[in-house]
């Protein structure tokens, strides 16, 4: 079904209906399964699951980031503050390395209000869950072979326990090799054009790296080089599934960055302060996209596909 179409159905189903789909049921036993291999892989290499924050006076301000699309940052009060929904956890990521946890993760909601037209991507989503996770002092390649482990065990469990379920959606779940190639953002950019974060993976067989693309404050930036130490997963056919970075954690040089994009210094004191008193600490972290994953995965044609109730773009349901 074209995604334009698959929208418009959105609009028409009623939501028991969709919950009740054979299609549905199936999609959303390999979500839990997914959910299951994700969580005991991270579990299985010494990590510590937390539970998010779903309000914050701090959280990513998603700025300058070239793919962020926002139409809207809710707030809300809370005893007489001001707080926002949470649109990443990376800043509270970054403080619990720097308390002294080695591996974190979280199954994280993000709450971003969309642009309406991007509805028709098939791959945004206004609420989403990310696997946000965080490893004190590791560099880019770490987390580079960590992931793609992680994704191969996967798909690995899913071909065991989701047999009945692939056959019902028509597909078989493909096991990528490793490692993963890697290709720098100019390199792609040379190749594809600006359009490149959507022609690559329509060529790409097999999940691939991108490294050096510019980006908010805190991610890793050598300004005499003038790269940067961050990367995107990208997924054949349905794009990126990951962001992450090694992490900034020098004060004259986070403030600099601060100063240099445009963000209000008042809205990061605390943090900035932390940085001062040199408490933030080297680490490298990404979060994945579960519903992105899961779409990939599952082969299916909208984020909504993989949602129970869908939170596409410019449409509110009435669950």
């Amino acid at each position: 079904m074209k995604v334009q179409a698959l929208v418009e159905n959105i609009l028409a189903l009623d939501v028991y209906e969709s919950l009740a789909g054979v299609q549905k049921k199936a999609v959303l036993h390999v979500f839990s399964e997914t959910l299951r291999a994700l969580t005991t892989s991270f579990l299985d290499r010494g990590f510590t699951w937390l539970l998010p924050v779903i309000t914050s006076k701090i959280t990513d301000p998603l700025w300058p980031d070239p793919g962020a699309s926002i139409e809207l940052r809710p707030e809300l009060e809370i005893y007489g503050e001001h707080v926002r929904l949470t649109q990443s956890m990376i800043l509270h990521k970054q403080l619990l390395v720097a308390a002294g946890y080695e591996k974190i993760f979280i199954l994280s909601p993000n709450i971003r209000i969309e642009r309406r037209e991007r509805a028709k991507t098939g791959r945004h989503a206004y609420e989403f869950t990310q696997l946000d996770f965080e490893v004190r002092g590791a560099k880019r390649e770490d987390i580079f072979r960590l992931v793609e482990d992680v994704i191969v065990e996967t798909v690995e469990h899913l071909e065991d326990c989701c047999r009945k379920e692939f056959s019902q959606l028509g597909v078989e779940p493909e096991k990528p090799r490793t490692p993963f190639k890697v290709y720098t953002r100019r390199e792609l950019e040379e190749k594809y054009g600006k359009r490149w974060e959507t022609l690559a993976p329509l060529e790409a067989e097999e999940p691939f790296w991108v490294t050096d693309i510019p980006r908010e404050f805190y991610d890793y930036e050598d300004l005499e080089k003038g790269e940067w130490r961050n990367y995107d997963l990208y997924l054949p056919t349905y794009g990126e599934v990951l962001s992450g970075a090694e992490r900034e954690w020098q004060y004259d040089k986070i403030l600099y960055k601060i100063k240099r994009d445009g963000v209000s210094v008042d809205a990061y004191a605390y943090y900035l302060g932390l940085a001062r008193r040199g408490l933030l600490v080297p680490s490298a972290g990404a979060g994945i996209g579960v519903e992105r994953l899961v779409l990939w995965l599952t082969k299916r044609s909208h984020i909504a596909e993989v949602q129970p109730f869908p939170r596409v773009p410019g449409i509110v349901l009435p669950f």
